[in-house]
């Protein structure tokens, strides 16, 4: 079996590449060892959004009053899992179509590369064959990284995987690490009725937001009655019992946690292993393949993208850099007629949907500073939006930071209603290089959350109208 271009893996990364590939007039194929879509749509970014927007409609009813509305509802756990899984189902089938929409072909299995251009695919059954390609693109996502001493069994110490099936809710969860992962099902658990205790090892949660938004979130997180223990470790677990005893060390002392169930969310490891990087002499580090600007490895005809290379480990990176990988491969094939632009990892915004929500992108204040800008902040609460108040979510802020030289927007923090919708428009104004008076004469709509957009900015160059 003989391609122009093999992709081994078909989540967010994979299926767009191979897609991309199709559409130049590559004739292409997927190998996939599980489902299509990967674990991003089948067990990470959508049944995830599935379940958060469940747990939102259950604090709408919590708090219906609120609304003038009188309404009553107890959340049905199992209803719940069962509708983010339709959710990941349906979209699985979306990709299959698309798959059968650009002709491309789909190989089921375990893939490994034997030689240059070659890889040996390894069905359930046992059964091998080797698909030849004269591009090979490494699109093998990650999975949940494991510390030794929280080593997940999948019944009392879970992975993300897990969290998203369990088969009852539990009375009690310790979620070890506050990342995007930890700070979702934190929320979403909580909402459901779980008591959720996170525990962090750095000095504060969300670690690589800007440390405004770390405090907000905190805040906001210990009203809805979630504890917190940030500069904090688990040192050893104990899972003899009914649930699962935590001895946790902090900057005060150890003490002692007692949890139906333990969600490890302490990152993700690239799936490296065992896929012929070894054989062939792939060069790889920290747990990642190198590769260039385009994607490609230090052997040629062999790429990576997602999650399995340097960059961040987010679906729309993943998606973008199979784009341009393919892109550069068609301008050497003399099937595209440029080279792809480089992707600009400063100005990946990136998302996490608990409530509030988080949205950045570019700088953060420390980073700008060390950086060496002379910057300036503005900071704009959502209690003075009205639209904010009026969906009855006046909590977060919206927080932009330029550089006061020449007005460049070095970057954009979030957090409250819907903001995971607009961190676009900074994307887009730092990609064309707007500074602050284009954004500032680009009338935005009333009543929005966007337009605190704006207003942020006006509180940056004394500008404020609203506060």
């Amino acid at each position: 079996m003989a391609y122009d271009v093999v992709v081994l893996g078909s989540g967010p990364g994979g299926y767009v590449a191979a897609i991309r590939a199709s559409q130049l007039g590559f004739k292409t194929a997927v190998i996939e060892k599980e489902s299509l879509g990967g674990i991003c749509l089948n067990w990470g970014c959508i049944p995830t959004k599935a379940l958060l927007k469940s747990a939102q409609v259950n604090e709408y009813i919590k708090h219906a009053r609120d609304f003038g509305i009188e309404a009553s509802g107890t959340p049905q756990f199992e209803a719940v899992i069962k509708r983010s899984r339709g959710v990941a189902d349906k979209m699985s089938k979306g990709v299959q179509f698309l798959m059968k929409k650009n002709k491309i072909d789909v190989i089921m299995g375990f893939g490994k590369l034997i030689a240059k251009g070659k890889l040996e695919v390894t069905d359930k059954e046992g059964k091998k064959q080797v698909v030849e390609a004269k591009h090979i693109i490494i699109a093998t996502g990650g999975r949940s990284r494991q510390l030794p001493n929280l080593p997940i069994d999948g019944k009392k110490i879970i992975g993300y995987r897990e969290a998203l099936a369990l088969p009852q809710l539990p009375k009690s969860m310790i979620v070890v690490g506050s990342g995007a992962i930890g700070v979702e099902f934190a929320y979403f658990y909580n909402s459901m009725g779980s008591k959720v205790t996170i525990v962090e090892f750095l000095p504060r949660i969300v670690p690589v937001e800007d440390e405004d938004i770390s405090k907000e979130l905190e805040k906001q997180y210990k009203k809805t009655g979630i504890d917190i223990l940030t500069g904090s470790e688990v040192t050893a677990v104990d899972t003899t019992g009914n649930g699962i005893k935590a001895k946790v060390k902090t900057a005060t002392g150890e003490l002692t946690l007692e949890a139906d169930i333990l969600l490890s969310a302490v990152g993700v490891s690239a799936n490296i292993e065992g896929i012929g990087l070894e054989e062939l002499g792939i060069k790889t580090e920290k747990g990642k393949i190198l590769v260039d600007k385009y994607s490609q490895t230090n052997v040629p005809g062999i790429y990576a993208i997602g999650d399995c290379s340097p960059g961040q480990a987010l679906a729309h990176v993943a998606s973008k850099e199979g784009i341009v990988c393919v892109e550069a491969i068609g301008y050497n094939e003399k099937k595209y007629n440029h080279l792809p632009e480089a992707i600009d990892y400063n100005n990946i915004p990136g998302c996490t949907f608990c409530v509030p929500e988080i949205a950045s992108v570019g700088y953060t204040e420390k980073q700008a500073k060390d950086a060496g800008y002379e910057i300036k902040i503005g900071k704009f609460p959502l209690s003075a939006s009205g639209k904010a108040s009026a969906a009855g979510h006046p909590e977060g802020f919206i927080k932009v930071i330029f550089d006061a030289k020449y007005g460049e927007w070095l970057g954009t923090h979030m957090i409250g209603y819907n903001v995971t919708e607009l961190i676009a428009e900074t994307v887009t104004a730092r990609k064309l290089e707007t500074t602050y008076h284009e954004v500032l004469n680009a009338i935005h709509p009333h009543p929005t959350i966007s337009e605190s957009i704006k207003d942020a900015i006006e509180v940056a160059y004394g500008e404020a109208i609203h506060i």
